[in-house]
């Protein structure tokens, strides 16, 4: 269910400049098929990790016992940290060589993911999750940023753009299965293990096959420019989700106040600096903007069913991990199917119509997800997550081939990161201000006489609690918990759609004459 993508540019400014950019454009560069190979293994490593998580949640509930409040930390601090980073790290990968960045990342990534694997308490898995996202940042903008230098012909481009999304769903299939299986054979960390191998194989044939592509004339990495960038999203994402947790108290507005503020100097910085960190009139571009709006929109509107379906699977329905990991399989199925067809059809009819239409679709999805309860036959939650990955793969793919297209090569770093940050902020406030909603819904359940507190943390809490109740109360206790946990996600699932609906018409306004042929062409003023 996870895609991403993204990017925004300026033409050139003579008829000779325009034909040799045009003819640099559809040079064809030897075997970059290959590399784009590798480049999808990054994307698996990422997407095979953002999935497992949920799958293993119930796990890492029992195990590690944390309470409400940090299990939606162990769910988002990864977003957090990565959509504080993605600018920086993008905007260095432009500098320092992508492919460099790139693979430096991915073997961080590959030994970080064993520190997720065997840590002991609740506060040791937030600082593995958040180190997990420093390297997170340093992948996905390098992969797109590699995909717009490898491919200047811009229908191989939204192929390739194309399979790199289906990848991600693919991902998303791949993690829960393989992930349900290690779960009834081994222990929970098990799952993180899996990133270990994909790492093992990624940074020996990058090395032989990535082309290293920079910015040659990048101007410096500014380091005051990487704080303001880091402060400022980390402290409105924190203000925010405390803000949705525990109201508005004075802490989380502090903070939010704090993070306004950096995020405001940040901007003033850019446009100060001769060569910024981020060329701020890329938002200028019509297109570019409306693709980043709806990505960041359409993920936090879906984000509280990705990271609460698991749970109510396995928790509600009593499905053992693998069958879970089987029942999701038809969000990644229909987002692979679509995201490979999606350029083609936007170019067939219009871009608007293929992101407005995927985007309804998907909001439509979520609306007949509000019907659920703890006896929901598979048929419908099955159809309802294939529409679902339909819509997300149309809509993310489109999006992605807009941003890259949007934007001159020498700077597609830096795009890719707006993309991706758009992307995971929207997962990180959605998991926020969704994941509340749910455990708030959650918490207010009438459990009979002698409930211990703990059960009222996390529907994991209640199972666990539960096996230490006589029969009697022990069941009422999980019919109670469950239905109160299943109309938390009715309503989660109710936001998500009236958000998906709502950018639906929002993006068949905003993107009105953009193609995928003249994305560059609204240049910024």
């Amino acid at each position: 269910m996870t895609s991403t993508l993204r990017h925004g540019g300026a033409p050139c400014s003579s008829e000779a400049e325009s034909l040799g950019e045009y003819k640099a454009e559809v040079e064809k560069r030897p075997g970059r098929w290959l590399a784009l190979c590798v480049l999808v293994l990054a994307v698996l490593l990422v997407a095979v990790d953002a999935t497992v998580l949920g799958l293993a949640t119930p796990y890492i509930s029992e195990d590690l016992k944390p309470s409400g409040t940090q299990l939606l930390w162990i769910g988002d601090v990864y977003s957090f940290v990565i959509a504080g980073l993605l600018v920086s790290m993008g905007s260095l990968g432009d500098r320092i060589g992508r492919k460099k960045l790139l693979l430096m990342g991915a073997t961080v990534f590959g030994a970080i993911s064993v520190l997720n694997a065997y840590a002991t308490t609740p506060e040791m898995m937030i600082l593995a999750r958040a180190l997990l996202g420093v390297a997170g940042a340093t992948l996905m903008p390098a992969t797109l940023a590699l995909i717009r230098n490898l491919f200047h012909d811009p229908r191989e481009r939204s192929l390739a753009i194309g399979i790199w999304g289906a990848t991600a769903s693919a991902g998303t299939a791949v993690g829960p299965v393989v992930g349900g299986f290690l779960l009834e054979h081994f222990w929970w960390g098990s799952v993180f293990l899996i990133n270990v191998p994909v790492m093992l194989i990624l940074v020996p044939v990058g090395i032989k096959l990535l082309p290293e592509s920079r910015n040659p004339n990048p101007g410096p990495w500014d380091l005051a420019s990487v704080v303001l960038s880091l402060v400022g999203m980390i402290g409105i994402v924190y203000a925010v989700k405390e803000a949705a947790t525990h109201g508005f108290t004075w802490e989380p507005m502090a903070v939010g106040v704090l993070g306004a503020g950096a995020l405001y100097g940040f901007v003033r910085r850019q446009f100060a600096m001769p060569v910024p960190l981020l060329d701020m009139r890329l938002f200028r571009n019509r297109g570019f903007s409306a693709a980043v709006l709806a990505d960041l929109l359409t993920v936090f509107g879906l984000s509280g069913l990705v990271f609460f379906l698991s749970q109510y699977l396995q928790l509600v329905q009593g499905r053992p991990p693998f069958q879970a990991g089987l029942a999701e399989l038809p969000a990644a199925i229909g987002a692979v199917g679509a995201g490979l067809i999606a350029g083609s059809v936007a170019r067939r009819y219009s871009v608007r119509a293929v992101v407005s239409g995927g985007l309804a679709a998907v909001g439509l999805a979520l609306g007949v997800l509000t019907l659920l309860n703890q006896s929901t036959g598979y048929s419908v939650l099955g159809s309802a997550l294939l529409i679902v990955g339909v819509g997300a793969g149309f809509s993310f793919t489109v999006t992605a081939d807009v941003i890259l297209s949007s934007v001159p090569k020498e700077q597609a770093g830096a795009a890719s990161a707006v993309s991706e940050t758009a992307y995971e902020l929207g997962a990180a406030l959605g998991i926020a201000l969704l994941g509340s909603i749910v455990t708030g819904v959650y918490a207010g359940f009438t459990g009979p006489a002698g409930t211990p507190a703990g059960a009222h943390e996390s529907l994991g809490g209640a199972v666990e609690a539960a096996a230490t109740l006589p029969t009697h109360a022990s069941e009422a206790l999980l019919t109670a918990a469950r239905t109160s946990f299943v109309d938390g996600l009715a309503l989660a699932s109710g936001i998500g759609a009236a958000v998906l609906l709502a950018t639906a018409a929002a993006a068949w306004f905003l993107l009105r004459g953009q193609n995928l042929e003249n994305a560059g062409e609204e240049t910024p003023r």
